[in-house]
């Protein structure tokens, strides 16, 4: 790992619908800047939500005009819950409103929810408008905003409405990444961590040395860790954009992690990348406990998530849970499901995982069992 330069450019080489990620300080200055190339009009409609738009939407606005490029906004409620069928007709109709034509750009700002919702909404407009990225969030930026995934929730699991539709670009701004709450940095850092655990072992000790460094604030890491993470996605979107084989790697710890999420009603209870950091642990431990790794493996997960101050059990989930066949019942609508079978990626060690269907039922229950008695 090197120290960033002012902006560094990871390119995801996909044929036509190739693009750049941006990922620097100062883009929501130079915004206009940026996009202006992609445009037929000098205009966007842009998408947010309340937190974010209180914070950085004015200096979104400011950094287009600097371009000439005018954009009208539509604001949404945060949180997971804005990822429904009713946000996104809401979305589709106000965009329908503004005649947001096929030449024309929509850019999604904000964290996951919003990339996931506003890029559903550009896959399905008029057949297929472009969109840019614009995240805000950590878990957005090394994460959700790159490899075209969009989607909403249903109540019988995450993400099972959706398209795959890239964006034309992506502007990750380190510096909007200072006003994030320390709850909401460290959900988004189960996302970071796992890029170390699923494929790159120099990584995750390069994370477990300056983790804490990103925490405090540390941009020059922090952008380090955005890069590299961006880097590491781009090149699997790249052999496999529409999963078909290895990007499953990068659900480490969803299924687990979706599961709960569905558990406790997409709230605050839990956020995605909690339920990721805790899914991950669990997925060391199922590793372990089926002999694929030792027992230092999730140890040394577990100690890396405790001195980050991280969520790392069912235990550190408040409120109640379904029992072992509820959990199992959840995890049994994850999207990786073929021929009604879970899959399950698991590891050989840090850095090392694999995709798996060959998981004894049993081991399973006796693995969820143990987790929801130590709550």
């Amino acid at each position: 790992m090197t120290e960033s330069s002012a902006i560094d450019d990871v390119a995801v080489s996909l044929g036509d619908r190739s693009y750049v990620v941006r990922v620097g300080r100062g883009l929501l200055a130079r915004a206009g800047a940026e996009i202006a190339p992609l445009l037929r009009r000098p205009r966007v409609a842009v998408v947010s939500e309340t937190t974010v738009a209180g914070l950085h939407l004015e200096a979104l606005r400011a950094g287009l005009s600097a371009a000439g490029v005018t954009m009208e906004s539509l604001i949404l409620p945060p949180g997971e819950s804005t990822k429904s069928w009713s946000h996104l007709q809401t979305t589709v109709e106000w965009l329908l409103a503004q005649k947001v034509e096929r030449g024309d750009i929509v850019v999604a700002f904000g964290g996951g929810v919003i990339g996931d919702l506003v890029g559903f909404a550009a896959a399905i407009l008029r057949r297929g408008v472009r969109f840019v990225q614009i995240p805000t969030s950590l878990l957005a930026q090394v994460d959700s905003s790159v490899g075209g995934k969009t989607g909403i929730n249903s109540a019988q699991g995450k993400n099972l409405i959706g398209a795959f539709h890239q964006p034309s670009l992506v502007l990750a701004d380190i510096e909007v990444l200072d006003t994030m709450t320390p709850r909401d940095f460290l959900a988004g850092y189960g996302e970071v961590v796992k890029y170390g655990l699923l494929g790159d072992a120099d990584y995750f000790a390069w994370l477990e040395a300056n983790g804490p460094a990103l925490a405090r604030g540390d941009r020059g890491a922090r952008q380090a860790a955005v890069r590299h993470a961006v880097r590491m996605k781009a090149d699997i979107v790249e052999r496999d954009e529409t999963e078909q084989g290895d990007r499953a790697l990068l659900n480490l710890g969803h299924t687990f992690g979706h599961a709960l999420e569905a558990a406790t009603g997409y709230g605050d209870r839990l956020l995605h990348g909690e339920g990721v950091a805790i899914g991950c642990l669990l997925a060391f431990d199922l590793s372990a406990r089926l002999g694929l790794c030792g027992q230092e493996a999730p140890a040394r997960v577990a100690a890396h998530l405790q001195a980050m101050g991280m969520k790392r059990s069912l235990a550190d989930i408040p409120g109640d849970l379904p029992g072992r066949d509820g959990l199992i019942a959840l995890m049994a609508q994850d999207k990786k499901v073929v021929d009604g079978a879970m899959r399950f990626i698991l590891a050989r060690d840090i850095g090392d995982s694999f995709v798996t269907a060959a998981v004894p039922r049993a081991v399973l229950a006796d693995l969820l069992d143990q987790a929801l008695a130590a709550r």
